[in-house]
């Protein structure tokens, strides 16, 4: 099974994580909404590698203000 991330989905992700970072949780879901299944599975499979999940670090982003 391939574990990539689509550049595009990597994009999204970055996305959702500036807009927890900025408060605003729709924006958030938005962006995770675009992210195509292929791309969910290397998502996890990498934030599982790192001993987090999406929630975890969405949480993350939300405490410190999102993305450089």
């Amino acid at each position: 099974m391939s574990h990539s991330i689509r550049p595009l989905a990597a994009v999204h992700l970055r996305e959702a994580l500036t807009a927890a970072g900025d408060g605003d949780p729709a924006a958030a879901l938005a962006a995770l909404m675009h992210i195509d299944p292929q791309s969910w599975a290397g998502i996890e499979h990498r934030l599982n590698s790192l001993g987090t999940t999406l929630l975890d670090s969405l949480a993350l982003a939300t405490r410190t203000g999102g993305t450089p």
